[in-house]
C-alpha cells in the first residue's frame, strides 16, 4: 500500500488504492455480475434488489450476498492482492463479514444518502470494521462516485432517521452532515476505495450513459463483537469459509 493512501484513511476515514485488480479482471466480475442480474430478474429473490422508474421500467440495483453465488466472486475478493491490503489498514489479519455488488445502470442508478455503515453493523471496535470497495468500472462525479465526509470517522455514530417515502434509507438529520467537508472518491477500474465504518458517506444517481458497478466487501478482524446480531452470518463464520 502506498504511505499516503495509509495517512489519508487514518485522517479522513476513507482512501483510493488504484490498480488493485487489472481492468481485464474487473470486467471479468462485471460481466458475472450482470448475468446473475439478469437470471435473477424474473425470480422472487430477496437477495436481488431493482431499481423502478416511474414509469415501471426495472433495472438491477444491487446484489446482496454475492460470495455465495459465484466461485468467481469468492475467488475475485479473497485475493492476496486486496486482503493484503485490509489486513494493513486494520493492522490485523481480516476476516469477511458480507457483501454486496451495486449495479447503477446508465441513466438510471439510484442515489444511496448518507449514512454511516456501522449505524447498521453495530459493531465494536468501528476501527477494526472496514468497507473495501472495488470500482468494476471507471467511477466519476457523472456516474455516482462515493462521496464523503472528511473525519467524520473520528466522531460518533450518529442517530439515523427514516427517509420520508423511503423507510429503507435511514439518515443523520442533515444538520449534522457538515457538507463543506465533503470529498469526491474518484477512481478508476479496478482500484478500490476503502472506508471506515463510521465514516459518513453517499453517491449520487447515475446521470451519464455508462454504468457504474461497485464490489462493496466487509471485513472485520478476530476481536470485533457485535450487539446486533450482524456477525451471524458472517462469512468467517461458515465451514467452507476460505482458509
Amino acid at each position: 500500500m502506498q504511505p499516503e493512501t495509509y495517512k489519508h484513511y487514518w485522517e479522513k476515514g476513507w482512501a483510493v488504492e488504484e490498480g488493485v485488480f487489472s481492468r481485464e479482471e474487473a470486467d471479468r466480475i462485471a460481466q458475472v455480475a450482470l448475468e446473475i442480474s439478469q437470471e435473477e430478474l424474473s425470480k422472487d429473490n430477496d437477495d436481488y434488489v431493482v431499481d423502478k422508474s416511474n414509469d415501471g421500467e426495472i433495472a438491477p440495483r444491487k446484489i446482496d450476498r454475492p460470495f455465495l453465488k459465484s466461485r468467481q466472486f469468492q475467488s475475485f475478493v479473497m485475493d492476496k492482492r486486496l486482503t493484503k491490503l485490509v489486513a494493513e489498514l486494520l493492522g490485523a489479519p481480516p476476516l469477511l463479514s458480507g457483501d454486496q455488488i451495486f449495479m447503477k445502470p446508465p441513466q438510471f442508478g439510484s442515489a444511496k444518502p448518507y449514512h454511516q455503515d456501522n449505524f447498521y453493523f453495530q459493531c465494536d471496535p468501528g476501527d477494526h470494521v472496514i468497507t473495501a470497495w472495488i470500482a468494476l468500472d471507471d467511477v466519476a462525479k457523472e456516474n455516482g462516485c462515493l462521496r464523503y465526509i472528511d473525519g467524520s470517522h473520528k466522531g460518533p455514530i450518529l442517530p439515523h432517521e427514516a427517509v420520508p417515502g423511503e423507510p429503507y434509507n435511514l439518515v443523520p438529520p442533515p444538520e449534522l452532515i457538515d457538507l463543506q467537508k465533503e470529498s469526491l472518491a474518484l477512481v478508476k477500474k479496478g482500484g478500490v476505495v476503502f472506508h471506515h465504518s463510521q465514516a459518513l458517506h453517499t453517491s449520487h444517481r447515475n446521470e451519464s450513459d455508462r454504468w457504474r458497478r461497485g464490489y462493496a466487501t466487509h471485513w472485520v478482524t478476530a476481536d470485533v463483537t457485535s450487539t446486533k446480531g450482524t456477525l451471524d452470518r458472517a462469512y468467517f463464520r461458515r465451514e467452507d469459509y476460505p482458509a
